[in-house]
C-alpha cells in the first residue's frame, strides 16, 4: 500500500476521533496541554494498534466480532454523545465525572473511535499488503488531527460556551448512527 493511500485511510479513521477530540475541547474538562496530548497519544495508537491488530487475526478473531462491533462502537459514542448534550443543557454539569484523558473514561473513547481500524486491518491482511507503516501513518493523522480538535474545540468552547458541547453531543450521536447504519448496509 503506498503513501497517499496510506494517509487518505488514516484521515477516513481519524474523523471519529476528531469529532470526540473536539466535543471534549468545547466542554474544558482536558484543559492541560499534557490532558490534550494524552487524549490524542491515545487515539493515535489506538487506531495503530487495532489497525495491526486486524491484520493479525486475519479472518479468526474478527469473525466473533464482527456481528455487533458496531453496536459496541454506536453504544460508547452514544454514551459520551448524551453525557455531552446533558452537560450543554446544564451549566453546572461536566460531560464526564473526570478528566477525559486518564482510566476509564480515555480507554472507553479510544475503542469506541478504533474499532473500524480492526476492519481496515483486516483488509490489509486479506490483500497481503505489509501492515506497518500503514499503522504508522494512520496513527500519526489521528494523533494530528485528535490535537487540532482538542485545540479547535477549546477555541470554540470558549467563545459559543455550552452550546457547543450539545452540537458535539449530536455530531457523536449522528457518528454513532452512522456507524450502525453502515454496517446494517443500509447505506
Amino acid at each position: 500500500m503506498d503513501f497517499a493511500a496510506s494517509l487518505l485511510i488514516g484521515v477516513g479513521l481519524a474523523m471519529d476521533a476528531f469529532a470526540v477530540s473536539l466535543g471534549i475541547g468545547t466542554g474544558g474538562q482536558a484543559e492541560s496541554q499534557r490532558s490534550k496530548f494524552r487524549l490524542a497519544l491515545h487515539f493515535g495508537i489506538f487506531q495503530s494498534l487495532m489497525t495491526i491488530l486486524g491484520w493479525l487475526a486475519g479472518s479468526t478473531i474478527v469473525h466473533f466480532i464482527e456481528g455487533f462491533d458496531h453496536w459496541i462502537a454506536a453504544a460508547l459514542l452514544g454514551y459520551v454523545g448524551i453525557n455531552m448534550i446533558r452537560s450543554g443543557l446544564h451549566p453546572d454539569r461536566q460531560a464526564f465525572p473526570s478528566d477525559p484523558s486518564r482510566g476509564k473514561i480515555l480507554v472507553m473513547l479510544a475503542v469506541a473511535t478504533s474499532l473500524d481500524a480492526m476492519a481496515v486491518g483486516l483488509s490489509m491482511a486479506m490483500l497481503k499488503y505489509a501492515v506497518l507503516l500503514p499503522a504508522l501513518i494512520i496513527g500519526v493523522v489521528t494523533l494530528g488531527l485528535s490535537s487540532f480538535g482538542l485545540l479547535a474545540g477549546s477555541g470554540l468552547g470558549e467563545k459559543f460556551g455550552k452550546r457547543m458541547e450539545i452540537l458535539g453531543g449530536l455530531v457523536l450521536l449522528g457518528i454513532g448512527v452512522r456507524v450502525v447504519i453502515t454496517h446494517l448496509g443500509l447505506v
